[in-house]
């Protein structure tokens, strides 16, 4: 009986380790993730700035143009 109910226990414990271990394993694939989509949107937005120096460098250029 007493060697039932360690078996018992020590079983349970076991299970939650794995799920303990599963959750992390989610959760690190979720931070992965999470991660890889804030890289993408930080190149967007220095594509978007770059875009942008390269106008108001043009239109600089175009002004200093315009007054020759």
């Amino acid at each position: 009986m007493k060697t039932a109910l360690i078996l018992a226990v020590l079983t349970a414990l076991a299970g939650c380790g794995i799920e303990t271990a599963g959750t992390a394993a989610t959760v690190a694939a979720a931070k992965k993730k999470e991660v890889e989509q804030a890289q993408a949107t930080m190149a967007r937005v220095q594509q978007d700035l770059d875009a942008v120096n390269r106008q108001i460098a043009e239109r600089a250029a175009q002004a200093e143009e315009a007054t020759k």
